[in-house]
């Protein structure tokens, strides 16, 4: 059983790493969810209150970063509202439309298509799509270090 709950808490770790890219998955829930995982197979007593209350705080502030930051980038580019309501649908939508590309592609398309819908013209909307391009790699950095983090905490909490 340790080996089913050390390779459970192994692929929480990798779903939740890779969900710093790959919007659809779990990301930071994943990591969270690992805790649980360990707790459940082995033991809940090396956790206390302040690991939780840690853990909980980077998660809140990966949550609140992953949209903030991303709203940042069009914003920092001189988008509207509109922009950011589309980076954001394009952001969910893009990598169903097109696997490969779409999470680049549909932030880009949908800050462009939602600053010309604002009646911007063409060369400050595509100035916007490209901040929404950066704002997006920028949160993709925060959630991976934040999320190392959390599973930096996780091992110095078992090890300690």
């Amino acid at each position: 059983m340790d080996i089913l709950g050390w390779v459970l808490v192994i692929l929480l770790f990798a779903v939740g790493m890779a969900g710093a890219i790959y919007l659809i998955l779990p990301g930071a829930l994943a990591i969270y969810g690992a805790f649980f995982v360990y707790g459940l197979f082995f033991s809940f007593s090396e956790f206390g209150i302040w690991f939780w209350l840690i853990q909980t705080l980077i998660v809140i502030v990966l949550f609140i970063a992953d949209y903030a930051v991303s709203a940042w980038g069009v914003k920092r580019f001189g988008g509207s509202r509109a922009s950011i309501i589309g980076s954001m649908i394009g952001l969910i939508i893009g990598p169903f439309v097109i696997p490969a590309f779409g999470l680049i592609i549909g932030p880009f398309a949908g800050a462009v298509i939602g600053e010309m819908i604002a009646g911007t013209n063409l060369e400050r909307s595509l100035k916007v799509g490209l901040g929404s391009v950066v704002g997006l790699f920028t949160s993709v950095v925060v959630k991976f270090i934040l999320q190392a983090i959390m599973i930096v905490l996780f091992i110095l909490w078992l090890v300690l």
